[in-house]
């Protein structure tokens, strides 16, 4: 699986039929609502090429930060 961090400026942009979410609904969204993370396996989708990419482990890392969790969240877990 490769992993993107995308504007949610630029959601209408998302070609669902190329990533592994499936609606606007199922997007992991940061804390300040400005970003989101696609998955998706294989070719990069046209709409991606440029965007940098992560692995697992490295999009992980960053989804524990405070960008992406609240202090709530963190607490919590």
């Amino acid at each position: 699986m490769i992993y993107v961090i995308y504007e949610m400026r630029e959601v209408a942009k998302i070609d669902f039929s190329e990533i592994i979410q499936t609606s606007e609904s199922t997007l992991r969204i940061s804390v300040d609502g400005e970003k989101t993370v696609l998955k998706f396996a294989g070719e990069t989708p046209s709409f991606l090429v440029g965007v940098e990419q992560f692995n697992h482990s490295e999009i992980l890392e960053i989804m524990s930060t405070p960008e992406w969790t609240s202090e709530t969240e963190r607490i919590t877990k």
